[in-house]
């Protein structure tokens, strides 16, 4: 045990490194999310409840966690592409190793990425600035374990040309299955349905509810983390799964 634990270690490590030699993909999955917080708050809160900050914050938060399942993905297919993870195949670190340290190292993206959106919005709506903060902070962290193991499943099987495309569909789903930009009094039964199925709506539901405050323990909290969290050991153990087929065939 202590022996893996040291080898995710060294692992999470390298990847960090990697990670600050693209400070342009790393600024964009920040800056970009950042923007459309304020640019949507300033022209649409006054029109609807959707785009008031203690709404649109949480929001932003899951929808930037989506933008990691192509970091991560990129970095993942990247390093199959060139002769770095061939080298370590022969080493004794083993497939779930490699998946946990390239997790770990974008969790301190995650915390950067809720941080900077709930101050920001909280500079537009000092009631966003309570204790219900910390907690979707805290909560953050689980539900972008789901975009990163998504992520690093695309990676597993993507070359670093396709997974691009190919996480898109990731961030268009969190985008449009989250009911972030939109009311979701009109939508249709069958649509809230499989909103309400898929990860998406759940992980925003999360964060949202643990600023907002928590009404029905089961229904705001309980149900839609659990979803997350079972879609998220899924796509991990498949992620897990695949990287080591890949590693017996090198």
């Amino acid at each position: 045990m202590r022996k893996s634990l040291a080898r995710i270690g060294v692992l999470t490590g390298r990847n960090l490194k990697e990670i600050l030699r693209d400070p342009i993909s790393l600024v964009f999955a920040i800056v970009m999310p950042l923007v459309l917080e304020i640019l949507f708050y300033l022209i649409f809160h006054d029109l609807t409840a959707q785009f008031e900050m203690r709404y649109l914050a949480p929001g932003i938060v899951v929808f930037a966690q989506s933008f990691l399942a192509l970091f991560v993905g990129l970095l993942l297919a990247t390093d199959r592409s060139t002769s770095f993870l061939t080298r370590l195949y022969v080493s004794k670190a083993r497939s779930y190793e490699f998946i946990i340290s390239y997790a770990i190292a974008i969790v301190p993206i995650v915390l950067i990425q809720s941080v900077l959106f709930f101050v920001v919005g909280g500079l537009f709506d000092h009631a966003i600035f309570t204790v219900g903060m910390l907690f979707a902070v805290l909560l953050g962290l689980v539900t972008s374990l789901f975009f990163i193991a998504t992520g690093l499943l695309l990676g597993c099987v993507c070359n670093e040309k396709s997974v691009g495309g190919i996480c898109s569909i990731v961030i268009a789903g969190q985008s449009v299955l989250s009911g972030m930009w939109f009311p979701l009094d009109g939508v249709n039964q069958g649509m809230l349905t499989v909103m309400k199925v898929l990860p998406f709506r759940n992980a925003t539901m999360v964060i949202q509810n643990a600023l907002n405050g928590i009404g029905n323990a089961v229904d705001d909290l309980i149900v839609p983390i659990a979803i997350v969290l079972a879609y998220t050991l899924v796509v991990f153990a498949v992620a897990i799964l695949i990287f080591k087929l890949k590693m017996k065939s090198k």
